[in-house]
């Protein structure tokens, strides 16, 4: 089996994270040619196009791999490095740590989370906000260490483990819900207007679906996009559609009644997973016990 030179992976994971070449001959100290050379090299070897020339570049499929790798072995080598004693210098600097995390666990309760992670060794988050049935693509990508996700089938050179339930309930305001929703609840919610995240958000269509048994298309399409997660929820409450809310955020609305729930009997509950790198990496596994442990008091318990 061909070895990857680990010159020209560091110089494959360059020319991503900086865009193009040139700006990974800067970072390197080392000429265009040179960073040409070495992708091109690298693809040699391993029989595969690695790289989209566009601008800024990007990784192909295969070329994920070997970013995966990259990261993981930079990880690796400041880990080891700290345990040395090897560059003081370096270990005083925080770790990076990036992450992806859907908008209503970073609304609610993931930034709380993160406060209590040790300090020493002092962590930067890099947090990516992406919808928890898509941050796995960044996981594939080698963009983030770790995700928070809804997909139990672990990304390759992934782990996986359970968090708990995310509930969500229908709700909308009192004269919202006088005015469209009089008759049957799900014909009704077929034509009502409704608030969605965004385009890739199918959580009313999957509701309202539920409620029909399978029946029908789903949501109206008057819909209104508002994709952040406090938005969404004061968008609800000012009386622009009904949709699903987080129940943490939903409760206190009504119980000042300026949000009624649509049916008691149904809510909608998303399990969510956390998918992390396999690193024997301390502060990766200190992060992934305090997520564990955090959502094991916000949500509610996975299903066996």
């Amino acid at each position: 089996m061909e070895e990857l030179p680990l010159e020209q992976v560091r110089t494959l994971l360059a020319v991503v994270d900086e865009g193009t070449f040139d700006a990974a001959a800067a970072a390197l100290h080392v000429t265009p040619s040179a960073i040409s050379q070495r992708v091109k090299a690298l693809e040699q070897r391993t029989g595969r196009v690695l790289l989209m020339r566009t601008k800024p570049v990007r990784a192909t499929e295969s070329g994920q791999v070997v970013i995966r790798f990259a990261r993981q072995l930079a990880r690796l080598e400041r880990d080891a490095r700290a345990e040395l004693g090897l560059g003081a210098d370096e270990a005083r600097e925080p770790v990076r740590l990036p992450m992806a995390v859907n908008a209503d666990s970073l609304a609610t309760w993931l930034l709380p989370a993160l406060t209590r992670v040790p300090r020493d060794p002092p962590v930067c988050f890099e947090l990516h906000r992406e919808d928890e049935g898509h941050t796995t693509t960044l996981l594939r990508e080698g963009q983030v260490m770790a995700a928070v996700t809804s997909t139990p089938d672990p990304v390759a050179g992934c782990t996986v483990r359970a968090l708990g339930l995310a509930r969500y309930l229908p709700v909308a305001r009192p004269d919202f819900a006088a005015r469209y929703l009089t008759g049957s609840l799900g014909r009704d919610l077929r034509e009502a207007p409704v608030i969605v995240f965004d385009r890739r958000d199918e959580l009313q269509d999957r509701f309202v679906r539920a409620l029909a048994r399978g029946a029908g298309a789903g949501a109206s399409s008057h819909r209104h996009h508002v994709p952040t997660s406090e938005g969404f929820r004061d968008a609800v409450a000012a009386g622009l559609g009904w949709g699903l809310v987080p129940q943490s955020q939903a409760e206190p609305l009504l119980r000042t009644g300026e949000l009624a729930l649509l049916t008691p009997e149904r809510t909608l509950d998303v399990p969510l997973y956390w998918q992390q790198w396999k690193l024997d990496s301390p502060v990766l596994a200190v992060v992934a016990k305090v997520i564990a442990e955090a959502a094991g008091e916000a949500l509610l318990p996975p299903t066996r």
